[in-house]
């Protein structure tokens, strides 16, 4: 099954968006890591608010793609060849066609809040790669909303950067399915304890 990694900046305080939709506070000084991963990466899952502000510009914004995966009920033709549309009735059949094969590469989940949401509701993120920005923008779009579970998560690494950036790698906690304490042992022998 292949990868998908959130990867996103997020602002000290949790945004992902500045109070008016800007990202000028998104530091690019430096790589961050991005061509590393670029080259990890051939496929891409994204949401129409975050599609719209790159359409038409895919192959700057994503060198080295293969597929751009546009999660959306409202938009019905995809104008570059590398891009298809996923409507809500298709997702778990076309999610489950991209990711349970062996081909390719990592999948980069690149937003926007709703659309992680979803896959984060449906156990679908392998890790987070959280590039938290040294700024406090006091509103805007959080990372994270309307989140119905709780998921715990574990940290795999940490890279703190001279700028004052730091990038946090978690991967989310397996989770215990109970409801195998109660199903009958398919060994008779141990049944009669």
């Amino acid at each position: 099954m292949r990868k998908v990694i959130l990867n996103l900046a997020v602002s000290l305080d949790g945004f992902i968006e500045g109070p008016n939709g800007e990202f000028d506070w998104c530091l690019s000084d430096q790589d961050y890591g991005m061509a590393e991963f670029f080259f990890d990466t051939d496929t891409i899952f994204i949401g129409r608010k975050s599609y719209e502000l790159v359409a038409g510009m895919e192959d700057q914004y994503f060198p080295g793609i293969d597929k751009v995966c546009v999660f959306s009920d409202t938009i019905t033709d995809a104008e570059h060849p590398k891009v298809e549309i996923i409507t809500s009735q298709k997702f778990n059949e076309r999610v489950n066609q991209i990711l349970g094969g062996d081909e390719g590469r990592q999948v980069w989940l690149f937003g926007g809040a709703d659309l992680l949401t979803t896959f984060l509701e449906k156990r679908l993120v392998t890790d987070m790669l959280l590039s938290v920005h040294p700024v406090l923008l006091g509103g805007g779009k959080p990372l994270f909303k309307q989140l119905q579970n709780k998921v715990n998560l574990i940290l795999i690494s940490t890279q703190a950067y001279d700028s004052g950036l730091v990038q946090l790698r978690y991967t989310l906690k397996p989770e215990f399915d109970y409801s195998m304490l109660d199903a009958p042992f398919t060994n008779p022998e141990l049944n009669n304890f």
